[in-house]
């Protein structure tokens, strides 16, 4: 299982790598990640929950983030509302409100639960505006993103035999056909 770990943990590390330097995300940026580790163990969602898969797959994630100098949103389960878990530097940048619920393999995923227990100051809020993320077992993260999402097609398409779903925000266009747009914001 060691070596599943390994590979699993790996694959994590590539994708968000992937999309990371995709994104082309300034520093301090939320990126939101959304993970069935049942899926990632090749059970349906919500069926099979693993803390060990979640530390392989929250930690290869989480050093990539601290690479790139983002902060990570560690979406919960649908039991707390996909709630989501960040540093509370992050809570306090983006001005978002704190809400009050540690999670639980059962009960917001393993997932959340790798990134409360790994994170600094952990908090959980209950929405978000994510500059771009990451889906891993088709766990709907679009909730927490800015209103433009645009599908980012990564190399690494599965992380163990979870599907993974990749996105990036931009500005909104207005003024129609007359109007001029900035490129460096596409």
């Amino acid at each position: 299982m060691t070596e599943d770990m390994t590979i699993v943990g790996e694959e994590a590390y590539r994708a968000a790598k992937e999309i990371l330097e995709a994104a082309r995300l300034p520093e301090g940026a939320l990126f939101v990640v959304g993970c069935s580790t049942s899926e990632v163990g090749g059970a349906s969602i919500g069926t099979f929950s693993s803390p060990e898969l979640a530390e392989a797959v929250f930690g290869n994630i989480y050093q990539a983030t601290q690479e790139a100098g983002v902060f990570l949103a560690a979406q919960c389960c649908e039991h707390l509302n996909r709630a989501l878990i960040v540093e509370q530097d992050a809570a306090e940048k983006y001005g978002l409100e704190t809400v009050n619920v540690v999670p639980q393999p059962k009960a917001g995923g393993s997932f959340a639960t790798a990134a409360y227990r790994s994170l600094e100051h952990p908090v959980a809020v209950e929405h978000i505006k994510a500059h771009a993320g990451m889906d891993i077992g088709d766990t709907l993260i679009g909730m927490h993103l800015k209103s433009v999402a645009v599908p980012v097609r990564i190399r690494t398409k599965q992380i163990g035999d979870a599907h993974v779903v990749c996105a990036r925000t931009r500005a909104k266009f207005i003024g129609g056909d007359r109007a001029m747009y900035d490129e460096s914001l596409l």
